[in-house]
């Protein structure tokens, strides 16, 4: 998956949502659902597109996932 870059630092944010949802057999059209995002926004995070994540988005996540922020999001420095 590709890192979400902070031209700042030069840190990169990994995203290991697809690692998460194969470990778990869930679609990200099912873990859409769950969450009440639309597939489209899902689909902008799991690519490592994303800007930024709201922390209610993260807590819908984990809870649907059973996983804990950590294991949904790790830091990488260059």
């Amino acid at each position: 998956m590709p890192p979400i870059n902070d031209d700042l630092e030069g840190t990169r944010i990994m995203v290991k949502l697809d690692d998460l949802l194969h470990a778990r057999r869930m679609t990200l059209t099912e873990l859409a659902e769950r969450v009440g995002l639309t597939l489209a926004n899902l689909s902008i995070l799991k690519t490592g597109k994303a800007k930024a994540i709201r922390f209610s988005t993260l807590a819908a996540i984990c809870r649907e996932l059973e996983c804990q922020p950590g294991d949904l999001l790790a830091y990488e420095a260059d």
